[in-house]
């Protein structure tokens, strides 16, 4: 009877000695996994903070003005286009003298207007190719984020 106590108080011994021993090996050799823990955590961090920035853009009066602003040139372009068919038909002695004076302006007025209208719309296109890049997935475990494999692991491995 004298030697099972001695031996759980023995075991709490061991488990205290175990315990220093891994604080020790930690100072000379940082935990592995800690590291990815630590990591994983850094990056979720951040992209909360980037997910805060973009929450609620907060529009006001102005933005919105800007932004209706920014969609009127295409449908006036494409009726504006159509209304001179029509205004063809209905006067056309009055769109032959009209024409007659656009005929009048100087080719590099030309380039310069093709020049604005296709950087117009080719910086939009730009702004909708950019916007539907990869989608963000929201990542609920946060050690799901590292791709590199477990160096704790490998260590392991490569010493059995």
């Amino acid at each position: 009877m004298g030697v099972i106590p001695n031996l759980l108080v023995g075991s709490t011994a061991v488990t205290a000695l175990g315990s220093a021993a891994r604080g020790m090996a930690e100072v000379f050799t940082p935990s592995a996994t800690r590291q990815m823990e630590l990591s994983a955590e850094a990056q979720m961090a951040a992209l909360r903070q980037l997910g805060a920035e973009y929450a609620d853009p907060g529009f006001g009066w102005f933005d919105r003005m800007v932004n209706g602003l920014n969609r009127l040139p295409r449908p006036l372009l494409a009726f504006g286009t159509l209304g001179l068919f029509v205004y063809a038909m209905v006067e056309p002695v009055s769109f032959g003298e009209r024409m007659v004076g656009l005929n009048l302006v100087p080719d590099p007025l030309w380039w310069l207007l093709g020049a604005v209208v296709g950087f117009y719309f080719g910086a939009r296109e730009a702004h909708y190719f950019r916007r539907s890049g990869p989608i963000a997935i929201p990542i609920t475990d946060p050690l799901a984020v590292v791709a590199e494999p477990n160096p704790a692991l490998n260590d392991w491995r490569a010493k059995t």
